[in-house]
């Protein structure tokens, strides 16, 4: 039947990419943030860049949007942030070509923030992303620097002053003393400080402590720093750390030298950067599930190598995270996380397990055991860090890794197996709380630009229902009514023509139908769900703009519309 001919096309293709690469690399979307950043940073920071930050110019130029405006990816409607950043880039560094994309862009950010004058410009960023500051002073500290705020001193004063001075105590501190920013951000967070510090004045009596600190602070950003240079393997983090020094007097400083030397292997051929080098750990995972038994047995064991090799084997320095974690990528910037170290496992578990690997996994149980929040629900990278996003719990992260608890509780140490049995009961009661009164749930790490408030309810509801099911099947059938509610809701989320988007009604795309379809299985919108997905593979897979990256930036990966596919259309194919 044409399902398995396309299910065999896209296992073909995956499989192709495994044995070229060892893994599955993928590729994420340009995006125009990261090119304005990254190039910023090159050109404040080293000499002889006219090159590299020409071609990232004309990228910029080339790829605004009708409106003026620039979205985070070349599919992704305007905002405020990632134009903010492309202008200040064409402000500072621009030619007479970009002109005109300049005057488009300033009539798109007046009429958005209702003045393009810098109070209008500033209150706009700080509202938009409220008491988290993880952002919004990375971006009003490089519309500063470019010249969108004001003459200096003066465009200093519209920027909060970062803490950075906190970033001397012990890690272990941290959850306690309320940081304006998440887990993920202390580089930001020294850096953009700093600046701050140096270039904008005031500060009253904690001026002198944050002076006589500087050099703590700056030790403290070295040892975080990766021996790539690239912070997160994120070239608008790395970006405005680099940036943000060079300003400051620091341009020679050991960090921003590998900071930019990170930044000119990211550039692609046509001039532009992608959000993070790749996410190649998180795809390979994803391409072991949906291939299963299919999996030929001569890729089993070099795969099965691949990921334990990247299991963490000693405390993370960037979070302090203890051993056993995976990250998203192979690559030396990443740090382990609850979705990647659940994807991991359950990745481990179709791999013909050794010994090797069922220590691995009791490491890995282990840590995300010791991840969990108060509440039962997952965090991303830190447990109680607070209320922000990325380390409040999350109902995604959590049916994950209650899903790879149940897939290896068989194998567990009794002691082992008890701590296991009390976070399945706390995680589903999280589960139970956070699930909508519609019967949706909300996810982190995935959005819909076209939903009301940009959340994606199919993907989380999808992956929450996904997950209850195969638990079911591996024997712990617990709240079939909190399923059961679930499968109602994105039974009722199908579009008349027989896929799912963010929410009904909105544009179908490969990834949201394959998860729904994967998720309801014998239902009847299965089935138009996975006829849909047939007449969308009669051309080559389009990706969608429904990842979120850190602070809600959005991308999309090529090799999405086949992960996702991959179990949709299994499941067909092998009736």
């Amino acid at each position: 039947m044409q399902t398995s001919a396309t299910w065999s096309r896209i296992r073909d293709s995956l499989l192709a990419e495994i044995r070229e690469h060892g893994c599955v690399r993928g590729e994420l979307s340009s995006s125009a943030l990261s090119t304005a950043v990254a190039a910023f940073a090159l050109a404040t920071g080293a000499q002889d860049e006219d090159r590299r930050v020409a071609a990232a110019v004309r990228w910029l130029c080339e790829h605004a949007n009708p409106d003026g405006g620039w979205g985070d990816t070349v599919r992704s409607p305007s905002n405020l942030s990632t134009t903010l950043l492309a202008r200040a880039t064409l402000n500072r560094f621009g030619n007479s070509a970009a002109e005109q994309t300049c005057r488009r862009a300033d009539a798109w950010l007046a009429e958005v923030a209702g003045s393009r004058e810098p109070a209008a410009l500033a209150e706009a960023v700080l509202n938009h992303y409220g008491k988290d500051r993880t952002f919004s002073i990375p971006i009003l500290t490089m519309g500063a620097l470019g010249g969108l705020l004001g003459t200096e001193p003066e465009a200093w004063h519209y920027i909060p002053q970062l803490p950075f001075e906190l970033a001397a105590l012990p890690h272990a501190a941290y959850r306690f003393v309320g940081l304006p920013v998440v887990s993920y951000a202390l580089p930001a967070l020294i850096a953009m400080g700093l600046v701050r510090h140096r270039r904008g004045g005031g500060g009253g009596l904690a001026r002198p402590l944050r002076s006589c600190l500087a050099g703590l602070a700056l030790r403290k950003l070295t040892s975080l720093q990766p021996g790539n240079g690239g912070f997160l393997e994120a070239s608008p983090l790395t970006g405005f750390v680099a940036l943000s020094l060079a300003s400051c007097g620091l341009a020679e400083h050991a960090v921003v030298r590998r900071a930019l030397d990170f930044l000119r292997a990211g550039q692609r051929p046509d001039g532009s950067w992608p959000i993070d080098t790749d996410l190649a750990t998180w795809l390979t995972t994803l391409a072991i599930k949906g291939l299963g038994e299919e999996m030929p047995a001569e890729t089993r064991v070099p795969l099965r190598r691949w990921l334990l090799d990247q299991q963490y084997r000693e405390r993370h320095p960037f979070t302090a995270s203890p051993l056993g974690g995976w990250g998203w990528t192979n690559r030396p910037g990443a740090v382990p996380d609850a979705d990647d170290t659940a994807g991991a496992l359950l990745a481990l578990r179709h791999l013909d397990p050794d010994g090797e690997t069922r220590g691995a996994a009791e490491r890995g149980i282990v840590w995300l055991l010791n991840l969990a929040n108060r509440d039962g629900g997952m965090p991303t990278f830190c447990r109680g860090w607070g209320r922000l996003p990325f380390d409040a719990s999350t109902p995604d992260l959590t049916i994950h890794a209650l899903h790879a608890y149940v897939a290896w509780r068989g194998e567990l140490p009794s002691k082992l197996g008890v701590r296991v049995d009390r976070a399945l009961a706390r995680g589903l009661q999280y589960l139970a709380k956070v699930q909508q009164t519609d019967g949706s749930w909300l996810p982190l790490w995935f959005g819909n630009d076209q939903v009301p408030g940009h959340g994606n309810p199919v993907y989380g509801t999808a992956r929450v229902v996904l997950g209850l099911a195969e638990m079911a099947r591996l024997g712990h059938d617990a709240h079939p009514e909190m399923r059961q509610r679930g499968v109602d809701w994105l039974r009722s989320q199908a579009n008349e023509d027989g896929g799912w988007g963010g929410c009904r009604g909105v544009p179908s795309s490969i990834e949201e139908t394959a998860l729904a379809v994967a998720a309801l299985d014998d239902c009847p919108e299965a089935d138009a769900g996975r006829a849909w997905l047939e007449r969308a593979y009669r051309n080559p897979p389009e990706p969608t703009p429904i990842g979120l990256y850190f602070a809600s930036l959005w991308y999309f990966e090529a090799r999405y519309p086949d992960l996702f596919a991959l179990s949709a259309l299994r499941d067909a194919s092998s009736r």
